[in-house]
């Protein structure tokens, strides 16, 4: 189970690369001003903010600050902000999350031995699979990967062939919570998912109640 220790590290981490990153665009913002021969006032009226935001901001204390004015003040002196987001670090689960994952525990034979948010073995490689269990007894593993709600099948399915990929092609469970949206999306993507996932639920069931391998990655809702 992910602890909140971890959560909270994540969460440093994230002030401190927003600090690092405020630092540089309020050197930017400033070089850039400075020559473009434009005064602090002049940008922080055409911005919307007042001198002394602006002065902080170039200070590189504009953390406050919306991104959107932020965006406005590079655009003024002729700079663009580029902003994107990517796979980095653990999640927060929440408790649907979680009693899902102990749903599939308590199904499979009690020999599986479990472990929670497992890296992938690249370095640096922030990815991890929620849930990792090996068979005490003939050393079968399973890797888990868990979802309450269903959304876009093809980019689920993407994600977890890349992380089979660099993780040496392990067996794959998509654990998936019982729900009529759940079971209707699966049921519509019909040969899609059967191509990635070719062992039905009840089967691969079965095969983790008696500490087997299912023969083959599959979907299991629960």
């Amino acid at each position: 189970m992910v602890g909140m220790p971890a959560v909270e590290r994540s969460v440093d981490r994230a002030t401190l690369q927003i600090r690092t990153a405020m630092a540089e665009i309020g050197r930017e913002l400033r070089s850039a001003r400075l020559d473009a021969g434009l005064s602090q006032r002049a940008v922080a009226r055409a911005v919307g903010m007042s001198q002394a935001q602006l002065s902080r901001l170039e200070r590189g204390a504009g953390a406050n600050q919306s991104v959107v004015k932020i965006s406005r003040a590079c655009a003024v002196v002729g700079l663009d902000l580029g902003i994107r987001a990517f796979p980095a670090g653990l999640p927060l689960r929440d408790a649907a999350h979680l009693a899902l994952q102990a749903r599939l525990r308590s199904a499979a034979s009690p020999d599986f031995r479990w472990s929670s948010e497992v890296p992938l073995p690249l370095p640096g490689d922030r990815r991890a699979w929620d849930a990792v269990g090996r068979c005490a007894r003939n050393g079968v593993e399973v890797f888990v990967e868990a979802e309450t709600r269903l959304r876009d099948i093809q980019a689920l399915s993407r994600r977890i062939a890349l992380k089979k990929r660099d993780s040496g092609n392990p067996r794959v469970i998509l654990l998936v919570r019982e729900s009529r949206l759940n079971r209707a999306i699966v049921s519509a993507a019909g040969d899609f998912l059967r191509e990635s996932f070719p062992i039905p639920s009840r089967a691969a069931l079965a095969a983790l109640r008696s500490g087997r391998d299912p023969g083959g990655d599959a979907i299991v809702l629960l």
